[in-house]
């Protein structure tokens, strides 16, 4: 049943919150540490073994395919915006760094796109004119 795909991803991100919970107080960080990362190999090991043992219907399949395909670009999202707060109380070098790199990846992509130059129609080689498909009839 799909419930239980949704059953096994919650139970893999409650898991991983907490050893990221676990990991960030042991480095003696006020924080979570990796606990989504953790979920999604637990979920990724744990599938993997639930499908070699044949243990995973196909139904079970879909409903963490479909989880997958929703958590991974909110996870995305979020840890994007906290990571715009964090710069912006961090104050104007945060910004101005963010500001250099994506301005220096701007100017280094034409670069990339001149690396390889496509073979001019002068320098290619002469196409052969192609014989008929079938023989001409003889007179």
């Amino acid at each position: 049943m799909v419930i239980y795909g949704v059953a096994l991803l919650a139970g893999c991100m409650l898991v991983g919150l907490w050893a990221g919970d676990v990991l960030g107080m042991m480095l003696g960080v006020t924080s979570n540490v990796g606990g989504v990362g953790i979920a999604m190999l637990l979920l990724i090991f744990l599938g993997g073994y639930l499908m070699d043992k044949n243990k995973m219907p196909a139904s079970t399949e879909s409903g963490i395919k479909f989880w997958n395909g929703m958590y991974i670009p909110i996870v995305v999202a979020m840890a994007a915006s906290q990571d715009v707060a964090a710069a912006l109380d961090g104050g104007l070098i945060a910004i101005l760094a963010g500001f250099v790199a994506v301005t220096a990846s701007f100017l280094v992509i034409p670069l990339f796109g001149r690396s390889q130059r496509p073979t001019p129609l002068e320098e290619q080689p002469p196409q052969t004119k192609s014989s008929p498909s079938s023989p001409a009839p003889i007179r």
